[in-house]
């Protein structure tokens, strides 16, 4: 743990020294900086978290619903989200309506446009840029599986979120 780190401070390797948590209403595991951040993972680093990977993979409905439930900051659900997603899938314009939420998630976080254009990045590569998403969100401290008002709610109770343990044992 980072010396500077107490009940109330964050530590975040990627943005530095020792923050305190922003105000209630912002995602609390960070803090808008100045200037274009850059991505805390690459587009094809999809096997960085295989069980995105596996979900994005074989239903990315799911993985889009929930990208898109926090990117909205719970104005939509993840079912809603993914419902509409599904169906766009059926006429071959998903890549369209998941270019707006990673659009509108890099303006919210002051994200670069890289490696492609939003569009070109969901149009050639819509499951590893729905992988990214999901991963960018998961390292600036959601937990993806919750949804925004569970994460939220942890928020305003002051709980701090342990680590995601990966490959758990199991019997």
């Amino acid at each position: 743990m980072h010396p500077l780190v107490g009940p109330n401070v964050y530590y975040y390797p990627s943005a530095g020294p020792a923050v305190p948590p922003p105000p209630i209403g912002a995602p609390y595991a960070f803090q808008m900086q100045q200037g274009p951040q850059l991505w805390s993972t690459g587009l094809c680093a999809c096997t960085d978290d295989c069980s995105s990977c596996c979900m994005t993979s074989f239903c990315p409905c799911v993985t889009f619903g929930q990208i898109a439930e926090i990117v909205d900051q719970g104005a939509t659900s993840c079912g809603s989200s993914a419902a509409l997603y599904a169906l766009s899938h059926i006429t071959c314009c998903q890549w369209i309506y998941s270019c707006f939420y990673r659009s509108k998630m890099r303006t919210q976080y002051c994200l670069v446009e890289r490696p492609y254009n939003d569009c070109l990045v969901h149009l050639f590569c819509e499951k590893c840029g729905l992988c990214q998403e999901y991963r960018e969100l998961k390292n600036r401290g959601f937990d993806m599986r919750i949804g925004w008002h569970a994460n939220m709610a942890r928020q305003a109770q002051g709980v701090t979120m342990p680590p995601v343990m990966q490959g758990t044992m199991m019997r």
